[in-house]
């Protein structure tokens, strides 16, 4: 006998759905694959992006710039629109979901997928590169949130906000401090928020992708955290894509106030 499982796949489950997905800047990124598959599902998305971060780090930013990014999801058009923000700025998070609501008439969804990368020993850390990391990423991840419920119709089904960290509960990372402080602070206000908007019927969940090859570690890091795999490799951004889909769709409506570690069964000790 053979069993065929429903993954809910070309049922388009987010049909009518908005979410607005932050950090879509650069094709080999999560926040790329989350906004595709969304799309894929019906929903209707703002992508953001802050290319000027991309471009300051050793990756660079995507050589083919945000125009052949939103050209690969498809086209800015009736179910795409894009904004470019910095998150430095304590009001950019209420203005993003505001254009959101004004392209599309309502949020239901929101993806804190952003993220400043800092790296800084105990030694080198400094204040500004702290105040840096806490505004975009804990402090811009918690505005989202607010500025979200704030406009949320909880008549609507389906209201949703995902969160990232980076596995900083299950082993320090040292060698960039500004991050993993900053980092960990989503995983410590998951439940909190979560319990905030429980009422509302709005669900608050983080993910721990582990590794994800996004192009940005070296030779070296891509063999040793290769091998901590048992797959003998590191996760794909669609991987992560799709988890954050069945959290987004109503299959996930059971789940709140958790840090899901969707990480391969990755052990860190084998490094």
């Amino acid at each position: 006998m053979t069993i065929e499982m429903d993954t809910g796949r070309g049922r388009e489950s987010l049909a009518g759905r908005v979410a607005v997905v932050t950090g879509v800047s650069r094709r080999a990124g999560i926040g790329f694959a989350i906004a595709r598959e969304l799309l894929a599902e019906g929903a209707s998305v703002l992508a953001h992006s802050w290319t000027p971060h991309d471009a300051d780090q050793p990756w660079g930013a995507d050589p083919a710039g945000m125009a052949g990014i939103l050209e690969e999801l498809g086209g800015v058009g009736e179910r795409l629109r894009h904004v470019e923000a910095d998150f430095t700025d304590p009001e950019t998070p209420a203005s993003v979901i505001e254009l959101a609501a004004r392209s599309f008439g309502h949020v239901d969804v929101v993806v804190a997928n952003h993220t400043r990368s800092a790296l800084g020993t105990l030694d080198e850390i400094t204040a500004a590169e702290l105040d840096l990391s806490w505004a975009v990423n804990a402090r811009g991840s918690v505005l989202l949130a607010q500025a979200f419920a704030a406009q949320h119709d909880d008549r609507r089904p389906g209201g949703r906000v995902i969160m990232f960290t980076s596995g900083q509960h299950l082993a320090p990372m040292s060698q960039e401090l500004p991050y993993a402080i900053s980092k960990g602070a989503i995983h410590q206000m998951t439940l909190s928020l979560a319990d905030a908007l429980a009422d509302r019927g709005i669900t608050v969940n983080t993910v721990n992708p582990g590794p994800v090859d996004t192009g940005w570690a070296d030779p070296d890091l891509t063999r040793r955290v290769g091998r901590a795999l048992p797959a003998g490799r590191w996760g794909k951004p669609e991987e992560v894509a799709r988890l954050v889909r069945w959290l987004a769709s109503d299959d996930g409506a059971w789940i709140t106030g958790q840090v899901i570690n969707s990480e391969g069964g990755f052990r860190r000790w084998a490094m």
